[in-house]
């Protein structure tokens, strides 16, 4: 695997916006609306954000 030279890959920001909405939908079916529920919905959100921000300003 290469170098990544202090660049994060945009990628690792797309996985992990899926897997926190992934997450966010079980706990809110198993439990309802928590403060986890809410807190993995955030961040899902802002890992969405980001991943989008790094596409378009890059």
């Amino acid at each position: 695997m290469g170098k990544f030279e202090g660049e994060i890959p945009d990628i690792i920001f797309l996985i992990s916006a899926i897997g926190f909405w992934g997450l966010a939908y079980i706990q809110n079916k198993r439990y309802g609306k928590t403060i986890e529920t809410y807190f993995l919905s955030i961040m899902a959100f802002l890992f969405s954000l980001s991943y989008f921000a790094l596409i378009f300003m890059v």
